[in-house]
């Protein structure tokens, strides 16, 4: 079924998810358990500004590494085939999206901007990645990660358009890069009870989010090229 008769035949949400949202708090040293009770499956969002302590790709990634590691790996069908979300930039797929000229990448005067994302559905390039990040401390002790993983990455005052996701899970994206502002908004029969919501995630922190049921849209801030990573949780 086409995106936009998904969104017209879905089922309305109880409200009750965001009626008493009012922010998106901040949290370190984060309980499992706490975290199961208060916001993994209850919809509320969260940030949590520890998660990615101990990895290495905060210092790793940038888009020379996913163009080192696509030229390597990314070359069969299996990478071909993944998820690729080109945005506004009127990029094909990965491989074209990696193939950026350099005065492009590095935003010099007079390039187009970009921004775009994908999955890797490529079990030897997730393999590499999670090398550099792990599965978030403060997921439920009985949850696990997709064997999908994103990753977003662009430039400033680009981002994803206000949109609602057709996935099955809840979801963590962590910001490895830059700093990216979200606006959230709650589906059209919970307008007259919950509120919009704007939340700025920085380096090193991650937000949780229930991307079915929160409309959301993305802006990259002036600074750093933006690079999140996450995936679904259950």
């Amino acid at each position: 079924m086409p995106a936009e008769l998904q969104k017209a035949f879905r089922p309305p949400e109880d409200c009750s998810f965001c009626a008493s949202v009012r922010t998106v708090p901040r949290l370190a040293r984060v309980n499992p358990d706490d975290f199961a009770a208060d916001y993994a499956y209850t919809g509320r969002p969260v940030i949590v500004t520890d998660a990615t302590a101990n990895w290495t790709a905060l210092d790793r990634f940038d888009y020379w590494f996913f163009k080192r590691l696509y030229e390597t790996y990314g070359s069969g069908p299996r990478a071909e085939s993944c998820q690729f979300f080109p945005y506004q930039t009127g990029l094909r797929n990965i491989q074209q999206a990696l193939s950026l000229p350099p005065a492009r990448v590095r935003y010099e005067p007079g390039t187009e901007p970009w921004y775009f994302g994908w999955s890797n559905c490529d079990p030897a390039i997730v393999r590499v990645l999670r090398e550099h990040y792990g599965r978030p401390y403060f997921l439920p002790p009985d949850s696990e990660n997709n064997a999908i993983d994103w990753v977003f990455m662009g430039g400033p005052g680009l981002g994803a358009h206000m949109h609602v996701d057709n996935v099955r899970l809840p979801s963590w994206q962590s910001q490895l890069k830059g700093a990216k502002e979200w606006i959230l908004a709650p589906p059209p029969e919970c307008l007259y009870q919950c509120e919009f919501l704007s939340v700025v995630v920085q380096t090193g922190e991650t937000i949780v989010l229930d991307t079915n049921k929160w409309y959301h849209k993305t802006n990259v801030l002036p600074g750093p090229i933006s690079i999140t990573v996450g995936a679904e949780y259950d």
